[in-house]
């Protein structure tokens, strides 16, 4: 077959005209906009079309993991102490969240985590090269919990198979959400991924590496369920 007629890169193939996420106002504090103020420059990473040197950016060759919408990066933080040896990248569209993100790096100390304010898709894209990444986090996402919002989601097939793309064979992907059918959802896809192998017989125990949040733990007081999923690079 000749090569106009095969199939494009995953990063070609995916299209985006639905966001799945939506800009919300927030009140920073201001702890928060002096953070933004003071460590932005040194750990926010501006979006640019090219590949992302790591080695560059961080001053040392070492694992990098990713991070997809971090919140407010509580969990983030903690992550990326807890595995000094790892280096983090989180994205995040919110500025409140970047903002409290950056105190906690400030307030930690944390040389192992930087930021990009922009849209996962075009990162991932655009700045991470295929077979980069040792690791992906998805902790929470948006569960667009209306049905004729679905569309919205994240974990669809397109960009499963970019995220998978950017792995090392062997990386993995780490997803959880307290939305049960959004969790039968992600199972689904990823276990189509010819890409991605799944590392328990469906939803996985949560990982000693995700810390337990304080929305979490009150949830699971309240027989609320959270489901993992970690699946592999083949």
């Amino acid at each position: 077959m000749s090569s106009e007629h095969s199939p494009p890169p995953p990063a070609e193939r995916l299209q985006r005209p639905i966001r799945s996420f939506v800009l919300r106002g927030g009140r920073m504090g201001t702890g928060q906009q002096r953070a933004l103020q003071e460590l932005g420059p040194r750990f926010v990473l501006p979006f640019e079309a090219r590949p992302l040197d790591p080695g560059a950016v961080f001053g040392r060759v070492a694992p990098l993991v990713l991070e997809i919408g971090f919140g407010m990066g509580q969990a983030t933080a903690a992550i990326a102490a807890a595995r000094p040896d790892t280096d983090f990248l989180g994205v995040e569209v919110h500025e409140a969240g970047v903002g409290a993100l950056l105190k906690l790096i400030g307030d930690q100390a944390l040389e192992n985590l930087r930021i990009v304010r922009h849209d996962a898709v075009e990162v991932l894209q655009q700045m991470l090269a295929p077979e980069s990444l040792a690791g992906v986090h998805i902790y929470f996402p948006d569960p667009w919990h209306k049905k004729r919002h679905h569309k919205r989601r994240l974990i669809q097939p397109a960009f499963v198979e970019l995220l998978a793309s950017r792995l090392v064979p062997g990386g993995y992907l780490h997803c959880a959400t307290d939305w049960q059918d959004y969790a039968e959802q992600m199972l689904a896809v990823l276990g189509a991924s010819p890409a991605l192998r799944n590392t328990a017989a469906g939803y996985a125990p949560r990982p000693d590496w995700r810390p337990l949040t304080k929305f979490e733990s009150r949830g699971q007081r309240l027989g609320h369920g959270v489901w993992d999923l970690v699946f592999t690079r083949r």
